[in-house]
């Protein structure tokens, strides 16, 4: 699934190509990608049609296109999703979903939705030009000059939550995927499973400093890609596979210490990490109960 730094790839493309551009015909290909939008495929290509792409940007994993009317045209990659800028005589791949003529963009070009498995999507937002209703509650990423780092160290000790699960949680933090945060653990030596609370702010503070360097890093070189179903808007794959230290590397030995690397299954997804590096939490003792009167 793209994470932050494949989907800011495609922001800072979207903002070269389609930024000042007006939509001037919106051709709905397939329902499925703006099932969210109440307005149905006829109304959304009718809500779009003359109006201009005025910025380009980003919450988390959420795009959105201000327009010149205040509303946003708001968009989620899913699994698959992919929103290319192509010429107008360029042939149509395979999967394209949703197709936007522009006018006034780079030689008239138009800016495609293609999803393979299409659990991305496209909406509008009414109002939503500086900051769409429908993801105002997804926290800052780690990467916004706003994020508040010493709040999320406090809320990260409150909570006796496995440190990756709260990693992935999009109201705390967003924007880190299952790939970003396991070579984030890896880097500051944490288990996943190490509860919130038994973490030093130390500790807390250099996995958010890991976080932010894996993702920096991912930019600089377009992000991950592990088949062709990520790219940017120039359809180009991005290679930051090729720097994974512990995602995917189940059975090959540690860069640090040699030990294979293993994979456990964690929320429907895979956790990568090394066993000695990053030694698995011990069980919280229970209450002692001896002595203490047993209830009637």
């Amino acid at each position: 699934m793209p994470e932050l730094p494949e989907v800011e790839v495609v922001r800072a493309g979207l903002e070269r190509h389609v930024v000042g551009a007006t939509i001037t015909r919106v051709e709905v290909l397939h329902p499925r990608p703006v099932r969210r939008d109440p307005r149905g495929p006829a109304g959304f290509a009718a809500a779009l049609a003359g109006r201009r792409i005025e910025a380009a940007r980003r919450r988390g994993k959420y795009l959105w296109l201000p327009l010149d009317n205040g509303d946003a045209v708001l968009g989620h990659l899913g699994m698959s999703g992919q929103i290319l800028v192509q010429p107008p005589d360029a042939p149509d791949e395979r999967h394209l979903r949703v197709r936007f003529e522009l006018a006034g963009s780079d030689e008239g070009r138009q800016m495609r939705f293609v999803d393979q498995r299409m659990f991305g999507g496209l909406s509008i937002s009414t109002g939503g030009a500086e900051l769409p209703p429908e993801i105002a509650h997804i926290a800052r990423d780690p990467l916004d000059p706003e994020f508040d780092d010493d709040l999320f160290v406090r809320k990260v000790r409150t909570r006796t939550s496995g440190v990756k699960r709260q990693l992935l949680d999009q109201n705390l933090i967003s924007g880190v995927g299952n790939i970003y945060a396991d070579e984030a653990l890896w880097r500051a030596r944490i288990h996943g499973e190490r509860p919130g609370d038994r973490l030093t702010a130390g500790q807390v503070r250099e996995l958010l400093g890991h976080a932010r360097d894996v993702m920096v890093s991912a930019l600089g070189q377009g992000g991950t890609s592990f088949d062709a179903l990520y790219v940017n808007v120039n359809g180009e794959s991005g290679y930051f596979d090729r720097s994974l230290h512990a995602y995917g590397r189940e059975g090959e030995p540690c860069e640090r210490c040699g030990t294979p690397m293993r994979r456990v299954a964690f929320m429907n997804r895979s956790s990568y990490f090394c066993p000695v590096c990053q030694p698995a939490p011990r069980r919280r003792r229970a209450p002692a109960t001896q002595g203490l009167p047993v209830p009637d």
